[in-house]
């Protein structure tokens, strides 16, 4: 979150810590054969999207009259009336229009056609500043700033994936169902957007040649992804106010399939995205399960270590892998599953048997984002009976126990166990069912599109002087389609709170960035909630844009007689309106993978 936060001491405040520019050279042979792969990696993914998508450029790029008008100030040149139009509705115009005119055939080509030029130039900056990214020749000595940079490097290689994949979708209509619907692309370039900003955050506390260098590859990556996803939601006839609404055809042509009635009511657990092998898998005891990998500390497995099984699992698989983690208590250095490590499952033995631990922590020296006792970005990945935990302790500050950035991943029956940023929904499209989470300060944040549904989440003793805050949501941009929903969950003191909780405050969220988004749907909240439910970040910041809901929750702290009346909080009261934020319509599109079986909650019912 904000990487220099210490947690809330004071109403709204936060306080940072300052790093010591200390750099230093960094040439070894494995960071040339580091640089090496990166540089062909991006070269072989450019030639790729720049092959599909080329012949689709040229067809579609029609003539068009310039604009009359005059140009406006710090503009490079005469905008076409479409490069007008389509600019008109980003948050960054200016820079749109500059951007645009500077790359080949936009001059003559009409607003249908400047979404694939907006991608397609997104595109290139973001690979540009990676590949001079890798060329730094110079890192820090520093642990923070090393980290940071490391973090970078891998957010930009995930942003580039998501623009390549989006790019593809909207430049090849024939091809759009296989390549990704526009569900999909605006998940992709929220995410996008968000790696550009938890990067950039990284960098905020250092000091020395390698920030300057990364901050200058960086310089306006964030604005043309926003730009890009503005035009896109623009393009499109479902809301793109964060929110989407499900085509109703669609949905009703699918609830017949399905038996299901319009209400939006599948009886089961899991979203209509997991196939039926997948819930099948979800649902099956462990004497049952046919696992690719065992991983035993005792010997008596495939393999003795986690990350051992994550290297012998094969890259960008279709087929299910499942990894089977033995009762133990595993603390293994970054323990990660990229983003290349597709369909991957994680099975233990159960809650607080299967235990992933670590203490990695920002007091010690390193990003949040690099913080994570495990983290997983490769696509489909599913956790099951498995405790994640940091243990670093309150007085270590942020330190995270689970970070997810993968699109289409669930989380069920598992623990998160830590203080301070505990639980990071960092992006994409996420599903926690049945998990009991516990935590301080922001332990949920993060800015994915995450539903969690009959949750335990327990708020732990902070530090003296410090204030519980159980959510802290960065929604940077109005049409990211991200958000947290708590739906159906126990909001609760820790046995450690319990004892004092009349002299600590706990609130249920707080506002990370400008449009945070958090809702409360039909859940349990003890008396451990300040009657005002919400509490600031600093002074008003974002109290207009955010946008924090209740629905009718229950319990001696969901009284809403004394909450908040910030502009941007509201009592839902229509079904309409919270059924928004359900798993049907909040995180499982219709054009997700195709619905098979039965297996999940759609609706409000509890």
């Amino acid at each position: 979150m904000d990487f220099g936060r210490v947690g809330p001491s004071e109403p709204g405040g936060s306080s940072r810590r300052s790093t010591a520019p200390l750099t230093g050279p960094i040439s070894s042979s494995s960071s040339k054969s580091k640089k090496k792969l990166i540089m062909l990696s991006i070269l072989a993914a450019v030639l790729i999207v720049a092959s599909a998508i080329s012949a689709a450029l040229v067809t579609v790029i029609r003539s068009r009259a310039s604009a009359k008008n005059q140009n406006p100030p710090n503009l490079i040149g005469k905008p076409t009336q479409a490069i007008s139009r389509t600019c008109s509705k980003t948050l960054f115009p200016t820079l749109c229009i500059n951007s645009l005119l500077d790359f080949p055939g936009s001059t003559t080509a009409s607003e249908q056609d400047l979404i694939h030029i907006s991608f397609n130039m997104t595109l290139s900056h973001v690979s540009t500043a990676l590949y001079d990214s890798t060329g730094i020749s110079y890192a820090a000595t520093d642990p923070l700033l090393r980290t940071a940079y490391d973090d970078c490097l891998e957010l930009l290689e995930e942003s580039m994936d998501a623009l390549s994949r989006s790019l593809t979708s909207v430049v090849q209509p024939s091809a759009a169902a296989a390549a990704g619907s526009n569900d999909d692309v605006l998940t992709w370039l929220s995410t996008a957007l968000t790696n550009q900003d938890t990067c950039a955050e990284g960098l905020e506390d250092s000091s020395g040649s390698v920030k300057d260098q990364m901050v200058n590859n960086l310089k306006d990556l964030s604005e043309l992804v926003s730009n890009s996803l503005a035009i896109f939601s623009a393009s499109d006839n479902g809301d793109f106010s964060g929110v989407p609404i499900q085509n109703r055809r669609r949905l009703m042509r699918m609830e017949e399939d399905e038996g299901e009635n319009f209400n939006g009511y599948i009886s089961g657990k899991f979203p209509r995205w997991l196939n039926k092998r997948d819930r099948r898998l979800l649902s099956l005891p462990i004497s049952a399960l046919q696992a690719d990998i065992i991983v035993s500390k005792n010997g008596n497995g495939t393999v003795k270590t986690i990350s051992e099984a994550i290297k012998k699992a094969p890259e960008h698989s279709n087929r299910r892998l499942i990894i089977y983690v033995r009762a133990g208590r595993y603390e293994e250095n970054n323990l990660k599953v990229g983003r290349k490590k597709t369909n991957l499952m994680f099975i233990g033995d159960g809650k607080g048997k299967t235990v992933i631990t670590g203490r990695k922590n920002v007091k010690d020296g390193m990003t949040t984002f690099h913080t994570a006792s495990f983290a997983a970005s490769g696509a489909g990945f599913i956790a099951r009976d498995i405790t994640f935990e940091n243990y670093a302790g309150p007085e270590k500050h942020q330190a995270v126990a689970l970070r997810v950035g993968a699109d289409h991943a669930v989380v069920y029956r598992c623990d998160v166990v830590g203080y301070q940023d505990s639980c990071y929904v960092h992006s994409n499209r996420q599903f926690f069912r049945e998990c009991d989470i516990y935590g301080t300060v922001d332990f949920i944040f993060g800015n994915a599109a995450v539903v969690f549904q009959k949750c335990n989440l327990y708020s732990r003793k902070p530090m003296a002087q410090q204030k519980n805050t159980i959510t802290a949501q960065n929604r940077k941009d109005p049409n990211q389609n991200t958000g947290i929903s708590i739906h159906n969950c126990r909001i609760l003191p820790a046995p450690d709170l319990t004892a004092v909780k009349d002299g600590i405050s706990t609130y249920l969220g707080r506002p990370w960035k400008q449009y945070s988004r958090t809702v409360y749907m039909l859940s349990y909240m003890s008396d451990h909630i300040d009657p005002s439910g919400w509490l600031e970040w600093n002074g008003d910041f974002a109290l207009d844009t955010l946008y924090y809901g209740e629905y009718m929750n229950y319990g001696p702290g969901a009284a809403i007689g004394q909450r908040v009346k910030w502009p941007g909080y509201r009592v839902i009261t229509s079904t309409v309106e919270a059924n928004r934020f359900t798993v049907a319509q909040f995180i499982s599109g219709s054009a997700w993978i195709p619905s098979t079986g039965v297996a999940f909650l759609a609706g409000l019912s509890t």
